[in-house]
């Protein structure tokens, strides 16, 4: 086997692995705006009022179920908001009538919602509410971008046609496969779960997918934490370790992540995993020591 060169390998590590997908959710979007449609409607009748604050008290006596709408459009998906200034301190109820007239026209008011609706800021409630719900999602990137990494490795796996498992915990591997797995489980005293299992006719591989795109300290503790469990993954018979990373963020990390590398002979990126693709040759290397 060709001798591997860390260097050679981290710079093919990739900046990126963002989909069109992982931008906006726009199903999520407009799901969360039609959710509120009919209260945002009610509300929208005060564009342009010249007396909002009449206008919004008849509003609110006749349709006191628009208050809903109220936190979204401070990009608030909560039914409670609390604020306090010189006058005082209140926890506003959105998800019923709970406070009175003159207390939610005050937070209007000073929230400055009275005056972006009755000075034609927005002209279209519903449209500001979906840029709003726009905004928000951005916010789920970060989980969307880990998601993305697990979504790649097990497109591989399928395409692979092994027998996988995804989010297995140690001990639902020891009980179904009657394996001892203590010694990487601190004795026992640890509950990891794994990303994604494969098992073949006489082997184990656990296996661990991220993609880090900034660096920070979580990657020197991943990858500290990743070379123990290689070491100690080697005590157990039958059972490898498999480890795939990625991203920008190692570039400054790389000293760590190279100790890995060389204690780790199943560490991969995403160019290496599907270019060579690592789990048909773990499952052909397997099926090839049964003969």
């Amino acid at each position: 086997m060709k001798k591997r060169n860390f260097s050679e390998w981290l710079s093919t590590f990739r900046r990126s692995i963002n989909g069109y997908e992982y931008y906006t959710d726009f199903k999520k979007v407009y799901e969360n705006a039609e959710r509120l449609k009919v209260e945002i409607c009610i509300l929208n009748s005060l564009v342009g009022s010249s007396d909002i604050e009449t206008e919004f008290e008849s509003l609110l006596n006749r349709y006191p179920e628009c208050l809903k709408a109220i936190p979204i459009l401070l990009a608030v998906r909560e039914n409670e908001i609390f604020c306090q200034d010189s006058n005082g301190a209140v926890n506003y109820r959105f998800n019923k009538m709970l406070q009175t007239v003159e207390q939610y026209k005050y937070f209007m008011r000073k929230t400055g919602l009275f005056d972006m609706l009755s000075n034609h800021i927005v002209s279209s409630l519903y449209d500001y509410v979906t840029g709003v719900e726009v905004g928000i999602g951005s916010n789920g990137r970060k989980n969307r971008g880990g998601h993305q990494m697990e979504a790649l490795v097990e497109e591989h796996l399928k395409n692979a046609c092994v027998e996988y498992y995804k989010e297995m915990y140690l001990t639902e591997i020891e009980n179904k496969w009657n394996i001892d797995l203590s010694a990487v489980s601190a004795k026992g005293t640890s509950t990891k779960r794994w990303d994604f299992v494969v098992k073949t006719k006489s082997k184990i591989f656990v296996i661990e997918t991220n993609f880090y795109a900034s660096s920070g300290s979580k990657l020197n503790e991943t990858a500290r934490s990743y070379k123990m469990i290689a070491e100690e993954a080697k005590e157990i018979p039958n059972f490898e370790f498999v480890w795939i990373t990625d991203g920008a963020g190692w570039k400054d990390a790389k000293r760590n992540l190279e100790e890995t590398f060389n204690v780790l002979e199943n560490i991969y990126n995403i160019a290496v995993a599907l270019e060579i693709e690592p789990y048909m040759l773990l499952q052909k290397t397997d099926e090839r020591n049964e003969v």
